[in-house]
């Protein structure tokens, strides 16, 4: 029988949660899911109560509160995510392009969390018809999400990758960018200015540490703002602790590429 006591713990107004699903990928045990369109808390016993979810929420349904609750089990919640892990490679969609361009076959769906960061993994075999042009443009992209806010740092397509972190203005400044440098990796997609940079940093650490990618390849603009994307990186692999290979583009503002080398 679980031993109880009194403790923090999440508590999750249904009323305000909108069913985003941002807390459940934040949630480091898996300790939140959505069920029926609502974040619900699956087991107190996975729950640290430290609140890592709370700033996550954009209504504020999640609070921290202080009553009698199972104790939390951390052998309990990483087993519990080995069982989420595996669930995840069972679900996760297998998406091959159907006979007509542009069109997909979905043989595999996962089904929970918010609808636009459910993780697809597909082919790079995409064709995609661009109206007014003669043949067909390929599409490299082989997995969804791509926002690195959004992909939980154990994603199946993470495992092993050569991996692209790329501002988000590069692949609208430079024309080439599914061919030339999207091809054979995994993508992930920040803004070191605009977005949290804390946040980017400890979700990409968590990644490098948990997803043993073979190697860092950071796309950026030439604008000074962007070279933040470069301190996230190296300083996500120092704290992982992983030797891992790290590579800066600089595209410049009219397309170009402006810089290439090891760092």
């Amino acid at each position: 029988m679980a031993t109880k006591t009194v403790r923090k713990i999440v508590r999750i107004d249904e009323e305000k949660c909108n069913g985003c699903g941002a807390c459940t990928t934040k949630c480091a045990e898996g300790a939140l899911q959505l069920i029926n369109g609502k974040a619900k808390l699956i087991g107190e016993n996975y729950c640290d109560g430290l609140g890592a979810c709370l700033g996550e929420c954009p209504t504020g349904a999640i609070v921290i509160e202080e009553r009698t609750a199972e104790n939390f089990d951390k052998k309990e919640a990483e087993d519990h995510l080995h069982e989420i892990e595996l669930h995840d490679d069972e679900k996760l969609a297998n998406v091959r392009p159907s006979t007509k361009a542009g069109e997909f076959e979905k043989t595999k769906v996962t089904l929970s969390g918010c609808p636009g960061s459910r993780m697809i993994q597909f082919t790079n075999e995409t064709v995609v018809e661009t109206p007014g042009k003669k043949g067909a443009q390929p599409s490299a992209l082989r997995h969804w999400p791509v926002q690195l806010t959004l992909v939980p740092p154990r994603a199946p397509f993470l495992k092993g990758a050569n991996v692209i972190l790329t501002a988000q203005c590069v692949p609208f400044a430079y024309a080439g960018f599914h061919q030339d440098f999207l091809k054979d990796h995994a993508l992930l997609i920040a803004c070191p200015k605009l977005d949290d940079a804390e946040a980017h940093l400890e979700k990409l650490t968590a990644i490098l540490r948990d997803s043993d990618i073979k190697s860092l390849k950071v796309l950026r603009m030439e604008v000074p703002c962007c070279g933040g994307l470069v301190y996230i990186a190296k300083k996500a692999i120092e704290a992982s602790r992983k030797k891992i290979p790290i590579e800066e583009i600089i595209i410049g503002v009219n397309g170009v590429v402006k810089n290439n080398k090891n760092i």
